[in-house]
């Protein structure tokens, strides 16, 4: 099923707008474009979600660092855009944030260091295109593009000369990846593609 998208008649939204939305219903802004974040995620989607998530969360106990798993608002805004105003609010699968001025009782505000998307038919476009461009533009770190079904892991990290993503770093699951942001932090990728 593809993505579902609100904005039909070329209207652009903002936070605003999307805070009035209700709230049984998970919507993402990119660039003021509304996407719809149905159907729910796969079986084998949260079972690596889960793992993750757990991987993260045990290593950062007692860290200034924090992680977060969907759902989880986190906004994007462009430079000089008021937090009303913003035009993008995405909810990763999971999120780093190292910055503890960026959370708010709302979700963050601003680029987290890392950012884990899980591709699912729906939304594979988007994590890899669209969400792609707008990590890179915010300056988020580290991007992973996960592949449940082909047991695979894409690792992008922002050069800080250029402010892009260099070349992703690939795995399978039979690799172990050492986490950017914490070079003490090891994930053994056969452990989190186990269902």
């Amino acid at each position: 099923m593809p993505v579902q998208q609100l904005n039909r008649q070329g209207r652009l939204y903002t936070y605003r707008d999307y805070l009035s939305w209700p709230d049984d219903e998970r919507w993402e802004l990119i660039d003021g474009v509304a996407y719809n974040m149905t159907p729910s995620p796969s079986r084998l989607h949260q079972d690596v979600a889960r793992e993750l998530l757990t991987r993260f969360n045990n290593y950062l106990k007692g860290k200034s660092c924090k992680v977060y798993a969907a759902p989880f608002d986190v906004r994007l805004p462009a430079e000089n855009e008021k937090d009303d105003e913003a035009k993008t609010v995405v909810q990763p699968d999971l999120v780093v944030v190292c910055d503890p001025s960026k959370l708010d009782e709302k979700g963050c505000n601003g680029a987290p260091d890392l950012v884990v998307e899980i591709l699912s038919p729906a939304t594979a476009k988007k994590d890899m295109v669209l969400k792609f461009s707008r990590y890179e533009k915010a300056g988020i770190k580290e991007y992973w593009i996960i592949s449940p079904e082909n047991k695979t892991l894409m690792v992008f990290k922002i050069d800080p000369a250029t402010g892009r993503y260099g070349r992703p770093e690939m795995y399978s699951d039979e690799d172990t990846v050492t986490v950017g942001l914490f070079a003490d932090l090891t994930i053994d990728l056969k452990t989190v593609f186990e269902s």
